[in-house]
């Protein structure tokens, strides 16, 4: 039975099995990918090694990790344009949901940086008193991350936003650094959350008011920074407003003191802090920041590290699925992308191997040339017999000429082919 040569062929075991590209089983594939979405590719090879005593190159790591999120990222853009088109019913969601979007930096080949935007979900847990200051936590987080542009990363985070309910929760805390892209992404999937400005962020723009007016680090400008971030807390922004106007008013030829109070009365209404701690309201945005933290940089942000372009979001998206403990339930999904892309690629494979060969015309039989007077035979140069060589059937044995085949007419294929002449036995 005739093998085709390797890369040319598959096993039906193999489809049963649910093997997938590469040397490595399904169950170390997993593992490596599980270890290089913790950890960088080279500890992830030595990890597998000790665990599994099995050896990878780094290269394999990252080619294999890579995939898999890529094959994610697939599903999940997949996954939304599924709900785009067929509108399902969004699961119940809480009582009440906290919401918030941030960014974070990640260092690219050739030196340059991106921003790494991510959305943190989670619920918002009852008040509890701690050193008799009233705090809220927030509890069940998850993300979703992607270094886009905000119209697509509003568009794709719908996965996550369906997924856990902000359509259908009860009430939805937006808290948020104030950008009007992140208003936009509130706007879009739940345009009657409460958004609340996170309160550092105020902060840091007093901290600038402050600054600007009695100098930086001096005592003055502490003292009146920690009276406007109490009097902001606990009463509200009107008084504060009221103060960085008069500054503003004495300090004309400062003009990035405009600015400030141009921002925090723009946000006034997101600023009353009281209302919102009264009504159970977290006012700080710690989980996304916390995220930026966990999900991109323990991971991207590592000491020597450069990401290309294509590759960060497959390596966030692979976070994400980790950092929220559905790595069980993602990685099916991995593996049914990954399948499918190496179905199409085999398929790509059969139809370039099997294209028809369009034939050369055939061209008309030519009359014997002479031969020229100085050669030294009189012979003329017949032309190619109509009959051709057999097919070889058996790709194992040797070729041979057909009987009828010019090459058997010259000296040389005579010789060859000769039937050899048993010669006597020498006498003794």
């Amino acid at each position: 039975m005739y093998v085709p040569p390797a890369g040319q062929a598959f096993f039906p075991l193999d489809e049963e099995l649910e093997l997938l590209p590469g040397s490595l089983t399904p169950n170390l594939q997993e593992d490596l990918v599980h270890l290089g979405t913790w950890m960088p590719f080279e500890r992830a090879t030595r990890e597998l090694q000790h665990f599994r005593g099995v050896d990878v190159s780094r290269p394999t790591a990252e080619r294999l990790t890579e995939a898999a999120g890529a094959a994610y990222v697939t599903w999940q853009t997949a996954e939304v344009e599924r709900i785009e088109k067929d509108l399902p019913p969004p699961p119940a969601g809480p009582e009440r949901q906290f919401l918030s979007v941030d960014g974070a930096m990640v260092p690219l080949v050739g030196g340059t940086w991106a921003e790494v935007k991510t959305l943190a979900l989670g619920e918002v847990l009852p008040a509890v008193e701690v050193k008799g200051e009233r705090v809220i936590r927030t509890d069940k987080l998850s993300y979703f991350s992607r270094m886009i542009d905000s119209d697509t990363f509003q568009r794709l985070a719908l996965v996550e936003t369906q997924r856990r309910g902000v359509e259908t929760a009860g009430q939805v805390g937006a808290v948020t650094d104030g950008s009007d892209w992140i208003q936009g992404f509130v706007d879009l999937h739940r345009p009657d959350a409460i958004r609340i400005l996170d309160f550092p962020h105020a902060g840091d723009h007093l901290s600038e008011v402050a600054q600007t007016v009695f100098g930086e680090g001096s005592t003055e400008a502490q003292a009146w920074l920690a009276t406007q971030m109490h009097q902001l807390k606990h009463a509200g922004p009107a008084s504060v407003l009221t103060e960085v106007r008069q500054l503003v008013a004495t300090q004309a030829d400062q003009a990035n003191l405009g600015k400030e109070l141009a921002y925090l009365e723009k946000r006034e209404a997101l600023m009353q802090y009281p209302k919102f701690l009264d009504a159970g309201w977290p006012i700080g945005d710690g989980a996304v920041e916390s995220a930026n933290k966990l999900v991109v940089e323990a991971r991207l942000k590592g000491s020597g590290m450069h990401w290309a372009p294509d590759h960060v979001d497959p390596m966030v998206a692979l976070r994400t699925v980790a950092c929220n403990d559905r790595w069980d339930e993602a990685w099916p999904q991995v593996v049914g992308i990954l399948r499918q892309q190496e179905q199409r690629r085999r398929a790509d494979r059969h139809r370039q191997r099997h294209r028809p060969v369009a034939q050369p015309p055939i061209a008309p039989a030519q009359a014997a040339v002479p031969v020229s007077e100085s050669d030294n035979t009189s012979k003329a140069i017949l032309p190619r017999p109509k009959s051709q060589p057999k097919q070889q059937t058996s790709p194992g044995e040797p070729w041979r000429p057909a009987a009828n085949h010019p090459w058997r007419r010259m000296p040389v294929g005579r010789a060859r082919y000769a039937p050899t002449v048993k010669q006597p036995d020498a006498k003794s």
